[in-house]
């Protein structure tokens, strides 16, 4: 298929499972080159001997989207490898989900790291390249908790409510850049296993039993940067059909 994707270099953080892993997938599949970055080095690495050995173009750099100097280092490995970077997908998050009451700071403080410190540091290692290319397509994974709150998700809400306020504000101040929020329902995914409160981790054993596949959020990611340069998708909600949140 050759269509807006293809020769892309796309950024993907959080790869190793999940969304970022799928939409890894679904864009070496339709030509893009992607680099691939998260903590899990090993499994990065198995998944870009994968869509190698389909003819596809990957690389694997170990990321903590935590860490300034990590994210930067990435952005540099892409551009040393590939000479541009087109896209960014920041994708990286979890959901430790609790009571306020709990008082698991230390789980809230995790979230703001990884949830909004993470989006903002690959926005700082990508920008100035793309502001230099005179293009390029931020696209940052919220969550339908970026729309709404509700009960044991007050932090993790909050932190995907700024990944909105900040792809808002992004996208006002670029006229050459594209920016997308992209805001998944409930997806199969390693997320729920960072939940250490016993009653939250119950409540969402039984939310996330209507759940989709992560190709489905990846096929909208791809949606978006598929359309035509001067085409900015600039919100996706993507929900199972058969779940009421």
């Amino acid at each position: 298929m050759n269509d807006n994707i293809h020769g892309k270099v796309v950024l993907v953080t959080g790869a190793s499972s999940g969304i970022g892993e799928a939409t890894a997938r679904v864009l070496a599949a339709r030509g893009a080159r992607v680099v691939l970055g998260a903590r899990r080095l090993d499994r990065l690495q198995r998944l870009a001997e994968a869509i190698a050995a389909t003819g596809g173009s990957a690389s694997a750099r170990e990321l903590d989207v935590a860490n300034r100097a990590s994210m930067q280092a990435f952005a540099e490995h892409a551009l040393q490898r590939f000479g541009r970077i087109d896209v960014l997908v920041n994708n990286a998050g979890i959901m430790p989900l609790s009571p306020m009451a709990a008082l698991k700071v230390e789980e809230w403080d995790a979230m703001l790291d990884v949830n909004v410190r993470g989006v903002l540091y690959g926005i700082a290692a990508v920008l100035p390249t793309m502001q230099a290319q005179g293009s390029g397509h931020v696209i940052n994974v919220s969550s339908i908790g970026g729309l709404y709150a509700m009960p044991t998700a007050a932090v993790y809400c909050g932190t995907k409510f700024a990944v909105r306020a900040i792809s808002e504000g992004l996208r006002q101040e670029n006229d050459r850049i594209r920016v997308t929020c992209v805001y998944p329902g409930v997806v199969e995914s390693e997320l729920a296993a960072t939940i250490t409160d016993a009653d939250a981790a119950r409540a969402m054993a039984e939310f996330r039993k209507v759940a989709l596949r992560p190709e489905a959020i990846a096929n909208a990611i791809a949606h978006a940067i598929a359309q035509p340069e001067d085409v900015d998708t600039s919100d996706i909600v993507v929900r199972p059909v058969a779940h009421p949140a």
